[in-house]
C-alpha cells in the first residue's frame, strides 16, 4: 500500500503593479456609475420659472396653487411633508421621473415632462394615507410668490 500524505493545497495568485492598478480602477469604477446614474440634480426642474405655479387636474378636481422655488415642489403633490426618500429614474433635458417613499405615509412615481420654462405635464400615482392615487394635471407659472 501506497501512503499519502495529505498537503495543504495554498496557492497564492499575485498580481502585477499593472494588474493590481486595473482591479482597483474596475472598483473605482463599479462605485462611480451608481452614483452618477443617482445623481439628485434634477437640472430640467431647476431651470424652470420660479414663482406661483397653478396646478389644473385633467380628472377637473379644483386648481391648486404651489409656490416654485426649486421645481422639486412639483415632485411630491401627494406628500407635501418632508422627511420622504427618492430615487431618480430618470433626469434629463425636458423629462424626470422620481419614485419616492415616504415612512408611514406611502410612496409615489411622479413623471413630469417640460414643455417650456413656465409649463409641464405631471403624471402621478401611488399611495397617500392609505389609499391609492392616481392623476394627470397641468401646471403653468401664474405670478409671483
Amino acid at each position: 500500500m501506497q501512503s499519502r500524505k495529505d498537503t495543504n493545497m495554498t496557492e497564492r495568485v499575485q498580481l502585477s503593479p499593472i494588474g493590481i492598478i486595473a482591479a482597483l480602477g474596475m472598483i473605482i469604477l463599479g462605485l462611480t456609475v451608481p452614483a452618477a446614474a443617482q445623481s439628485d440634480s434634477l437640472s430640467m426642474l431647476t431651470g424652470l420659472s420660479k414663482g406661483e405655479w397653478t396646478i389644473k387636474h385633467r380628472d377637473g378636481s379644483a386648481d391648486r396653487k404651489v409656490c416654485v422655488r426649486t421645481g422639486e415642489e412639483l415632485i411630491q403633490l401627494r406628500h407635501m411633508t418632508s422627511g420622504c426618500s427618492r430615487f431618480v429614474v430618470e433626469d434629463d433635458a425636458s423629462k424626470v421621473t422620481v419614485q419616492y417613499t415616504c415612512p408611514g405615509n406611502g410612496y409615489g412615481r411622479t413623471n413630469i415632462r417640460k414643455e417650456t420654462g413656465a409649463l409641464v405635464q405631471i403624471e402621478s400615482q401611488g399611495i397617500a394615507s392609505g389609499l391609492p392615487f392616481q392623476f394627470v394635471a397641468e401646471a403653468r407659472r401664474t405670478g409671483s410668490c
